[in-house]
């Protein structure tokens, strides 16, 4: 009998950067991947900003939105690794890269696509006062707040650009379309060093650019050399002549990345030097696209179009280079269409000494900058193997669910299927640990692990130890010892290797912070990753059980809820990528200084995992003989959680949490659903008598720990009254 085996991963692709030319690449890749070859994606943030939108989102055509290229959405249609993080180097020789604010990853071949930044950021008082238009998420952000503060005013803001090329003329226009909108008399200023603007314009598209620029009022200053910036303006020449600005943008031409100066890598004028296949002419196994790489057989200036046109050429060599087959090469065009927006619904083109404009070259423009992010727009089909022809009774019905079966939380069997194999009685307390006593001593014993719901093996290992450790900051209790289980991924040897290093690390941060360590444990190789560890705590007091709560407590939780739809959601590619980052952040929080709060007044305590803010609630009151009024508006909600249930989505644990609704009275709605949602690393949920609420909650306040009072404990049956 043959049964399909997982192929094992033996080599590693690392795309460092989500610029265009890596976000098509990922495209193609979910539609045909390496097998064998993992892919990692490395970027500073979640989503990817399209130059191309940026002129019509200051101008007001587009929305924030409407200029992100979601990364979390694109690496799970890839099957991709996302990781959320800075690269601050790159060791040729032991191929790794460095990262701001984690431990650096290995790759058998690299890809930078890192773009570029603007100049001048060495001027005196430019970490201050200047906004660099790139990278462009964080001047989008800043654009954003300028004009909230405006409408909210209703005072005008001085803006001085810095730069008359292409991309200065286009800011500048843009912002004074947007602010002649809002009825504000701005004071826009454009500031060149050189004699003249539009310097590498043809004469047809400088004309015309030239009155729309006078058109809109907008001052031109040129033969400027700036000296320094300030809270007051701009600083010109030796005499010091201020030109007033309160928003200083630099678009005065494009700089590379400095750290890529510290590499072994071949650059040219501080840009990575690549031959004809986009490889790096003195390191094989690295590739660059786009404005970060210089191409030293036919040199073209920084331009988008270059980056896209790159991109399947840059797809056949990874793939080739990772297979070890023949490279293809890449010829670029010798001259490309500039469609350069005016800031109102109109645009110029710029191509063989041609300058037309009008609305009709607006709406070519944004039909071609629509069509692009259209592709990454939309979930993908993820491929389901069909079922057999000849299969069991029940099996059709089940499929379905098990199609898309969540990780993390969502995996847990149901609290029902538990108590029934494990033959317990339904109204025998169940708490968070094993409590063994030796004399007036206590210990604590607790085990939990994760099926893997992202491939980033040292962020899974983070959120398992924190998980974890739950139980044991449920009973009041300190962690001593940690033994690990893990299973790893079909992988080679080296892989392995790699991996059980990212898991020790990732886990080894959370337990050192808790002042203990992995003592021990068991690894094996299986279908997936998975993740758990079994930790001893102790503590000098009786543990807080669930038995406890007495009708005049308060209830309080210490973290949101929603873990569990955003990850669904995130699995389906609907959910948004900065809201699943929220989530990730809200899982990633310990919750030792909350446990060592609450534990000197709370009278149950327990932490909200895979059965539900509901489910954990009810064990409480099973517990302790009483019954609960929740307020539903004064539960948290991560992010996003609040859109994704109202659109259906669900984890796989949650009809089974729902179930215990029969305990409860609700009306039932999106935002009661999800006190139901499976959550992992969820808060902590205590009672706490009436006289001591506010005094945790002044403490949780002076630590800055977020705490949220949701309820009240009342006398009667175990139930839940939801308001």
């Amino acid at each position: 009998m043959h049964t399909p085996r997982p192929l094992p991963i033996t080599r590693d692709l690392v795309l460092l950067g989500g610029g265009h030319a890596h976000a098509l690449v990922l495209k193609k890749w979910a539609m045909a991947p390496l097998r064998g070859a993992r892919v990692t994606l490395v970027n500073p943030q979640a989503k990817a900003p399209y130059t191309g939108m940026l002129p019509g989102f200051v101008a007001g055509h587009y929305q924030r939105c409407d200029l992100d290229i979601d990364l979390i959405r694109l690496a799970r249609q890839a099957g991709a690794r996302l990781i959320i993080d800075c690269a601050i180097g790159i060791d040729t020789e032991g191929k790794r890269i460095q990262l701001q604010a984690r431990p650096d990853i290995g790759y058998d071949t690299l890809s930078i696509d890192i773009g570029i930044t603007s100049a001048l950021t060495d001027l005196p008082g430019a970490a201050e006062h200047l906004i660099p238009a790139k990278p462009l998420g964080p001047f989008a952000d800043a654009w954003t707040t300028l004009i909230d503060d405006a409408r909210e005013t209703g005072q005008a803001p001085k803006v001085a650009i810095l730069g008359g090329g292409v991309a200065g003329v286009e800011l500048a226009l843009a912002m004074s379309h947007r602010l002649g909108e809002m009825s504000l008399l701005s004071e826009v200023r454009l500031i060149e060093a050189e004699t003249s603007i539009l310097r590498e314009s043809s004469a047809a598209a400088r004309r015309k650019l030239m009155a729309e620029l006078d058109q809109a009022g907008i001052e031109i200053i040129t033969n400027a050399k700036v000296t320094a910036l300030s809270g007051d303006g701009v600083q010109l020449g030796s005499e010091q002549d201020l030109i007033p600005a309160n928003f200083i943008v630099s678009a005065a031409g494009a700089a590379p990345h400095a750290w890529l100066a510290d590499t072994s890598l071949d650059l040219e004028n501080g840009y990575v030097a690549v031959d004809k296949t986009l490889r790096s002419t003195n390191t094989p196994n690295v590739f660059a696209t786009g404005d970060c790489a210089h191409m030293v057989h036919t040199p073209r200036p920084k331009a988008g179009v270059f980056a896209v046109r790159q991109a399947p050429v840059l797809f056949e060599n990874l793939r080739a280079h990772l297979s070890d087959r023949p490279l293809r090469r890449f010829s670029p065009q010798r001259s490309y269409l500039k469609l350069i927006s005016t800031g109102r619904n109109s645009a110029v083109t710029d191509k063989w000494g041609i300058g037309f404009a009008g609305k009709p070259i607006w709406r070519l423009k944004d039909r071609i900058d629509q069509a692009f992010m259209e592709q990454f727009r939309h979930a993908t089909q993820m491929r389901v193997a069909d079922l057999p022809q000849d299969r069991a009774k029940g099996l059709d019905e089940l499929y379905e669910d098990h199609t898309q079966q969540c990780g993390a939380c969502g995996a847990k069997v149901s609290q029902a299927a538990l108590i029934d194999g494990l033959e317990v009685a339904p109204d025998t307390p169940l708490d968070d640990a094993a409590i063994v006593t030796n004399g007036d001593a206590f210990q604590v014993f607790s085990t939990d692990h994760l099926r893997a719901f992202n491939s980033d093996a040292y962020l899974l290992s983070r959120i398992a130890a924190i998980h974890a450790l739950g139980d044991i900051w449920a009973m009041g209790a300190t962690p001593r010892t940690v033994l690990s289980q893990i299973i790893l991924p079909p992988l080679s040897p080296e892989k392995q290797s790699h991996m059980i290093r990212e898991i020790t690390a990732g886990a080894g941060e959370v337990f050192d912070a808790c002042g203990t360590g992995i003592a021990g444990g068991h690894t094996s190789s299986g279908a997936e990753l998975t993740v758990g560890f079994s930790i001893a705590g102790e503590l000098d007091r009786a543990p807080i059980t669930h038995a406890g709560a007495a009708p005049g407590d308060v209830l309080v939780l210490t973290k949101p809820i929603g873990t569990g739809v955003v990850l669904a959601g995130e699995m389906r590619q609907l959910a948004d990528g900065d809201d699943y980052c929220a989530a990730i952040a809200s899982m990633s929080r310990l919750q030792a200084r909350a446990s060592q709060l609450l534990r000197e007044h709370a009278t149950a305590l327990t932490d909200i995992t895979g059965f539900g803010l509901a489910g954990h609630l009810l064990n409480i009151l099973e517990a302790s003989g009483v019954s609960a009024r929740l307020d539903l508006a004064q539960v948290p909600l991560l992010d996003g959680a609040l859109q994704l249930a109202e659109a259906g989505i669900r984890s796989t644990l949650w009809p089974s949490n729902a179930a215990r609704a029969a305990n409860m009275t609700l009306t039932q709605s999106a935002r009661s659903d999800l006190l139901f949602d499976p959550q992992t690393c969820g808060g902590l949920l205590a009672t706490l008598p009436a006289t001591s609420v506010d005094d945790v909650l002044a403490a949780f306040d002076s630590v800055n720990e977020p705490i949220w009072k949701i309820g009240d404990i009342t006398q009667g049956d175990p139930h839940i009254q939801v308001q």
